[in-house]
């Protein structure tokens, strides 16, 4: 009876055992998944940003020595 009672006990806590990495499987799960939902937010703004400099430095002219100097000089 000892055997089996002892037996019973190492299944016990293999259970509670696998029931606490189930649970911390699945909490880094949800970390991971906000992380990624994250990381795909920061790609569409810097992908957006990246298109607003390159706009930006289209719209600067080619060379400064085009422009007429000011009226002060």
């Amino acid at each position: 009876m000892s055997n089996a009672a002892e037996l019973a006990g190492c299944i016990e806590a293999l259970e509670i055992q696998i029931a606490h990495q189930d649970a911390a499987i699945e909490a880094l799960n949800q970390v991971i998944t906000s992380q990624w939902k994250q990381i795909d937010v920061l790609t569409r703004e810097m992908t957006r940003l990246t298109d607003r400099v390159a706009a930006a430095e289209q719209s600067i002219p080619a060379s400064p020595g085009s422009e007429p100097p000011p009226p002060h000089y």
